[in-house]
């Protein structure tokens, strides 16, 4: 990361991350795909209004993972293997914990946080039936983030990628199977998802244990350093609350879905499986910005810290306008993939019509965050995404889709909330760049 060029390099780092992270999300949209088609409606309507709790929880260890792959990279770039050796092994029990408590705490709270976000009568059954069995599959889900953090921290985006098309294959054949062939419902599409999930985990968790990287796990290392557990979460809490924001924000807003009918809700669900595809396809980039920047940063290439942002910002945007626009044409045949009911279909283009050309300005946001979270700067992040992707949205559901009380004034806050935020972020970064804090990292 620290020679060569970085448009090409950051490319094939990318390209294999994407993948990856796209079949992450295969094993929630497999589950709505399968429930949609063959159980109905409502219990599609039911795993979709569990949408955003699912993306909290997976949010919350993906802020964890970001501070261990910015700390491992930052390490890697210095050729301190003996602080990339503590560094993985503080992260590998501090991710195993986070893990187990996430899933304790949301299976206790799982039926009060549907209940209190309206979720209709005929949907909450299956919604907290299928919340709390996905819930098991947490502590796997943990521990495949810390591989992917630690091996993309060190260039490796291709194995996490080869272990998660095994596993996103099998949760396909296991969604098939308990659906059709047991009648299982919402419930046979969670076990699949966890089986997969132990699959993934497994395999990449054997990877670090056998591997002679300096990045390897050995048990008997298996121990907190209280300075590197420090300096993970002071870059990952910050991270961890940016997504836990984005998701109790979206909260409100699936609260105010909720307030339509059950076809609206329906058609939402529907509709809203295109965010975890683009969003994490340009994850993968956010991912190579931190990562490159951090390595630069340990490597002291001030120069090349710029120019990544720079590539990376400009792939993502790009991105994010592609795939939006490509959904949007192929809108009718994506979302017949959920269901056969004409009514959702119609409901679902609502939602597509106006997100299709907003994905790309959330790249300004998403990218400069990760561009500071790779100069190991979140505080101030935090609070800007708190005030521009929160607090915003909670005004403008408030007022504007208070006052026009239409599924489209709804949807507009996405656009309008990353804009201002994105706009703050940018002046921070340019700030901290410009400014020596950087070499305090």
């Amino acid at each position: 990361m620290c020679d060569g060029s970085l448009w090409k390099k950051i490319m094939v780092f990318s390209v294999p991350l994407m993948f990856s992270n796209i079949l992450q999300v295969v094993f929630n949209i497999s589950d709505v795909a399968v429930v949609g088609k063959f159980a109905g409606p409502i219990a599609l309507g039911a795993v979709g209004s569990t949408s955003i709790l699912v993306t909290l929880s997976t949010g919350l260890l993906l802020g964890l993972a970001s501070g261990v792959s910015a700390l491992t990279a930052l390490y890697i770039g210095a050729r301190n293997h003996e602080e990339i050796k503590k560094t993985v092994h503080t992260a590998a029990v501090l991710m195993g914990f986070s893990g187990l408590l996430i899933m304790v705490v949301g299976m206790g709270l799982a039926g009060v946080i549907l209940t209190v976000m309206g979720t209709k009568d005929e949907l909450i059954g299956g919604a907290i039936c299928y919340l709390r069995l996905y819930l098991l599959g947490t502590p796997a889900l943990a521990m495949f983030n810390l591989g992917n953090a630690v091996l993309s921290a060190a260039g490796d985006t291709r194995r996490p990628l080869y272990y998660l098309t095994f596993a996103g294959v099998v949760n396909v054949i296991l969604n098939l199977f308990f659906v059709i062939a047991c009648k299982m419902g919402v419930a046979g599409v969670a076990i699949a998802s966890i089986i997969s999930q132990y699959i993934s985990a497994g395999l990449v968790i054997r990877l670090l244990f056998v591997s002679r990287e300096a990045f390897g796990l050995r048990l008997d290392c298996l121990r907190v350093d209280r300075d590197k557990l420090r300096r993970i979460l002071r870059i990952g809490i910050p991270s961890a609350i940016q997504y836990a924001l984005f998701a109790v924000a979206n909260l409100f807003v699936q609260a105010s879905v909720n307030s339509f009918d059950h076809v609206m809700v329906e058609g939402n669900s529907a509709a809203a499986n295109t965010d975890p595809l683009v969003y994490d396809m340009m994850a993968a980039l956010y991912t190579a910005c931190t990562s490159f920047i951090a390595q630069n940063l340990g490597a002291g290439k001030r120069d090349r810290i710029l120019k990544s942002f720079y590539i990376c910002l400009l792939y993502s945007f790009l991105l994010g306008l592609f795939l939006g626009l490509g959904i949007y044409v192929l809108r009718y045949p994506f979302l017949s993939l959920f269901t056969s009911d004409q009514a959702v279909v119609d409901a679902g283009i609502k939602r597509l019509t106006v997100m299709a050309l907003s994905y790309c300005v959330s790249a300004f946001m998403d990218c400069t965050i990760a561009a500071s979270r790779g100069l190991g700067k979140t505080i101030v992040p935090m609070f800007i995404v708190t005030a521009g992707s929160t607090v915003f949205r909670l005004l403008w559901i408030w007022t504007v889709f208070a006052y026009f009380r239409t599924i489209e004034s709804l949807y507009l806050l996405y656009v309008f909330s990353w804009t201002i935020t994105a706009v703050a972020e940018l002046i921070y970064f340019a700030r901290i760049f410009k400014s020596a804090e950087i070499s305090a990292v």
